[in-house]
């Protein structure tokens, strides 16, 4: 009896668990989505070259003015 209560529970701990793919992925905030959707989704060539030309060229960030009053 003790083996049979087991293995049910494992059958349904397995059926929830193939719910709850069905179902979809929750995630704790939007940053987490969009992390998720980032690392699913990929960039067509045309646009990271075009991206990474328009970065590329970019100054470098400037120190903060208190970094500079501290010389940091």
């Amino acid at each position: 009896m003790k083996q049979q209560t087991k293995l049910s529970q494992e059958q349904q701990h397995a059926a929830a668990h193939e719910t709850r793919q069905q179902a979809g992925q929750e995630f704790a905030g939007a940053d987490e989505l969009l992390r998720f959707d980032a690392a699913q989704t990929v960039v067509p060539p045309g646009i990271a070259r075009r991206l990474e030309q328009s970065t590329g060229g970019a100054p470098a960030a400037r120190r903060s003015w208190w970094k500079n009053l501290l010389g940091q």
